[in-house]
């Protein structure tokens, strides 16, 4: 799948005037999902990934793509859009030497 064809993802949202700070929010939800289920892998199963528990991740996972699919249509972009300005940030980072450190514009 590409992502273009994810992008009819929002077509399932059931209510369409979602506003970007609740659809802001569902990203940092789901998020924190993906982060407790890696938290519960090292608690309860020594770090040990099997096949079912990398699924249940990544249904976790695709729940913030939801959110961010549904971003992208609030504001009026693509999911491709945005993960080009990523690489092209990534890669004014590198050349720069300026991929270590912190703040948005180094």
């Amino acid at each position: 799948m590409n992502l273009q064809q994810y992008e009819w993802a929002h077509s399932t949202t059931m209510l369409r005037d979602f506003d970007l700070s609740y659809l802001a929010l569902g990203v940092s939800e789901e998020a924190g999902e993906v982060a407790g289920k890696v938290k519960k892998l090292i608690r309860d199963h020594n770090g040990q990934l099997s096949d079912e528990y990398r699924r249940c991740i990544m249904r976790e996972m695709g729940d913030v793509f939801w959110y961010l699919a549904a971003m992208c249509k609030k504001l009026d972009t693509s999911i491709s859009e945005v993960l080009h300005m990523n690489i092209e940030k990534l890669r004014s980072r590198k050349e720069r030497g300026k991929i270590q450190g912190s703040g948005d514009n180094r």
